[in-house]
């Protein structure tokens, strides 16, 4: 009985997670190969891009804590087998999501020079970063719709149907990338401009087979009706369990952000590391992303089907799993650096800076395999969100973010000590993560009601 268990465990956790972490990785390799080319063609347009890239990496901030907020429900009804209730918190997230990713939208189309300001005072920065925001604007838009598609079909039975359409906009991402950027078959070298506007024509073609998917018999459809008329205690139960959600991800990617303001403001060579240290990492750390999402998905599962033991078991094996998969994401970046620094083509100081980050980051992933799990995956599903909004309101504000100024502009230290103390936050609350575990609040259903009522 008890191998069965583990069997079902693994066939779950793998049918899950590996779809997941394989789409994790091919979203992060956008971001390597447009570091890869445009490093290809000057320093500055790789560093240009770089800090563009915050501003998607906020409105990224906001899409995840809707889709967090709609996978604690859309798993746990869907577990419950009520597809009506998933259409319906489908739609409100929908209609949400559409309506801020339109600012974003605007923001990148009519001021991309005042928010490149924010990240750096360097010109050749300022204006690179600004042809890119303008060109790729479109794309913020697309992504909003794209991601709460996806999150559906995830949620739903389709993780693998979600990872092969990401993984196909992905490649044909990369493909464009080259083509544009570097002016192949005839085209004119766009350069920055290029990067931008083949993340646009990858998110169409994602948001197309996206609804092409979704109108298919079996799946949660969007329907209009429900767009338009929101059930309201549906909408009430969603506010009460993603607010936290979505004060977390600001208060953490306001953090995070706060980072590459410092970063960008220590020169050049410090951006471009830095640049590369985060690629990687992303990059590496892409497993420990999907055992987050795909051991959420599971718990809730459980959840909503009134398991709560079986909920329990799961994440305590969760647990276990992320330990092991962020020792062993910190070996495989330790093992990959050399070709790392081999490859990239940096200033001597650039890649002194990017040497020692590297192994800064593989210490880094081990916090940040547990915290991603726990925080944004077990805890997540059982409706348990304000711990990580307290945490990292704590870890970042009041110890990495000031300490980070403080050791970049007032005692002007080295570039790498400063990157030492950003990159605290992960480590400094893992005691905290493992207590708040061990309390099981999250060993809760959300589900309130039957939508076919």
């Amino acid at each position: 009985m008890k191998e069965k268990k583990s069997y079902d465990f693994t066939k779950k956790l793998l049918t899950l997670v590996f779809p997941i972490a394989f789409q994790q990785f091919m979203l992060a390799l956008v971001s390597a190969s447009d570091a890869l080319m445009l490093g290809m063609l000057t320093q500055d347009s790789l560093s240009a891009v770089s800090l563009a890239g915050q501003v998607t990496f906020v409105e990224n901030l906001f899409l995840m804590a809707m889709t967090i907020g709609l996978s604690m429900f859309a798993a746990q009804y869907w577990g419950k087998g009520d597809k009506v209730a998933v259409e319906r918190i489908f739609a409100y997230v929908m209609k949400v999501t559409a309506a801020v990713s339109f600012l974003f939208f605007l923001a990148g189309m009519c001021v991309p020079g005042s928010l490149m300001r924010v990240f750096t005072n360097e010109l050749p920065l300022i204006e690179g970063g600004r042809v890119y925001l303008r060109t790729v604007s479109l794309a913020f838009l697309l992504t909003g719709i794209s991601q709460v598609y996806l999150c559906i079909l995830k949620n739903t039975g389709k993780a693998a149907k979600s990872s092969v359409i990401s993984s196909v906009s992905v490649v044909v991402n990369i493909i464009l990338n080259a083509i544009l950027i570097f002016g192949w078959f005839g085209l004119p070298q766009m350069g920055i401009a290029g990067a931008a506007l083949a993340t646009v024509i990858a998110r169409v073609i994602e948001v197309a087979w996206c609804i092409f998917e979704t109108v298919k018999k079996d799946s949660a459809k969007l329907r209009v009706c429900h767009i338009m008329h929101n059930d309201k205690r549906l909408r009430h139960d969603y506010w009460k369990y993603s607010s936290p959600v979505l004060g977390n991800e600001i208060v953490w990617g306001v953090g995070f952000t706060m980072y590459s303001v410092i970063m960008g403001h220590l020169g050049s060579d410090a951006v471009a590391a830095n640049s590369i240290a985060n690629i990687v990492k992303n990059l590496v750390a892409c497993f420990c992303l999907g055992l987050g999402s795909g051991g959420g998905i599971m718990v809730g599962n459980e959840l909503g089907a009134g398991r709560l033991d079986k909920a329990k078991e799961y994440g305590g094996r969760l647990c276990r799993l992320s330990v092991l998969c962020g020792v062993a994401s910190g070996i495989v970046l330790l093992a990959l650096s050399p070709l790392i620094l081999t490859v990239t083509d940096l200033s001597v100081t650039a890649n002194a800076y990017l040497k020692w980050m590297l192994v800064m980051c593989s210490c880094y992933m081990v916090g940040n395999s547990v915290n991603g799990t726990t925080i944004a995956g077990i805890f997540c599903a059982g409706g348990d969100s304000r711990f990580g909004f307290l945490c990292d309101t704590v870890t970042m504000w009041c110890i990495t973010v000031p300490l980070g100024f403080l050791t970049a502009f007032m005692l002007k230290l080295p570039v790498l000590a400063v990157y030492f103390i950003v990159n605290l936050d992960e480590i400094v609350k893992l005691p905290a993560v493992y207590r708040h575990y061990k309390k099981y609040k999250w060993v809760k259903d959300l589900t309130v009601y039957d939508g076919a009522e």
